[in-house]
């Protein structure tokens, strides 16, 4: 039997742009990501825009090796009140070439912060006024984006000044009514000690996109007992595995969503649990392609 998915779904290529460690994005990546992708079987692909790269191009490429375009990520020091009007004027440009791309929405998060770099996943030094600031400037940036024609979802991140459940909550509280969806990561929620299909059922009237990310929760209580830092943790210590072979809830993380929801569901892994960014890919799939959310039998090979 082969399978057809009834979602949007996606993959981001987050395994080969960061590599071992570091973080190199540029079309010959991206070649070997998409190639690589294509021939598993994937047909979009989040959009991972080089700086030296149009739009353009980029579809371009994409179509060469027969993807599509998926939602892709804007993050600011939206921390910094002084910094918003940046943030606006920058968003402006990532909706014009997600737009261009044939993408209508994306995701929005803070930037990650050196201390709780540092020490991820524990929301280090919580500051309250802090987060009412970063929510004004989320909110200012998603009307700018959604005046463009481009809906953003707010994405926590551990590292981040939105990183634990708290903050997540004030943040979507204080911009109730404006135009911040919201576009959870179940990787992430988890990570920092939420459940993510709780918090998607209090908000499931702003769920724009989903990440799907899965944690290994020995190797996440294992980083957080040597106080590792995040690069450290995602890294050696592989806190990220792929769908379905961790400890997110994906049943009720699904079951959480209305009836008819329409979102992007897109994968993502970071750094592979498994030992190549192929194999971690195809292993993704195959969650998606079992999973009867996502899965319906067609006949004929697999």
């Amino acid at each position: 039997m082969s399978t057809t998915l009834k979602h949007r779904t996606a993959i981001n290529p987050l395994p080969w742009i960061l590599g071992d460690g570091g973080y190199r994005l540029d079309r010959s990546i991206l070649q070997e990501a998409m190639t690589a992708l294509s021939q598993v079987g994937f047909t979009h692909l989040t959009i991972e825009l080089p700086p030296d790269m149009t739009p353009a191009e980029y579809g371009a490429l994409l179509s060469e090796h027969s993807l599509a375009a998926a939602p892709g990520y804007f993050s600011a020091p939206f921390h910094d009140r002084q910094r918003h009007a940046q943030a606006v004027e920058d968003i402006k440009r990532h909706a014009h070439a997600h737009l261009e791309l044939g993408v209508d929405s994306a995701f929005i998060a803070a930037d990650l912060i050196p201390d709780r770099i540092a020490h991820p996943a524990v929301g280090l030094a919580p500051d309250a006024d802090r987060t009412l600031v970063i929510a004004e400037g989320l909110a200012a940036a998603a009307a700018a984006a959604a005046a463009e024609g481009v809906r953003y979802g707010l994405h926590p991140h551990v590292g981040s000044t939105v990183e634990v459940e708290e903050e997540v909550r004030a943040v979507l509280d204080a911009t109730a009514g404006s135009a911040l969806w919201f576009g959870p990561d179940t990787g992430h929620l988890r990570w920092a000690g939420a459940t993510p299909e709780k918090v998607i059922a209090d908000y499931v009237d702003r769920v724009l996109n989903v990440h799907l990310k899965d944690v290994d929760a020995t190797a996440a209580a294992g980083a957080r007992l040597r106080d590792e830092d995040y690069m450290t943790a995602t890294g050696r210590s592989k806190v990220w595995i792929e769908p379905g072979r961790g400890v997110v809830d994906f049943d009720a993380v699904l079951t959480a969503l209305p009836d008819g929801f329409d979102g992007w569901f897109v994968i993502e892994v970071d750094v592979p649990n498994l030992p190549t960014p192929t194999e971690s890919s195809a292993a993704s799939l195959s969650f998606l392609r079992r999973h009867p959310y996502f899965a319906t039998a067609t006949g004929g090979p697999v």
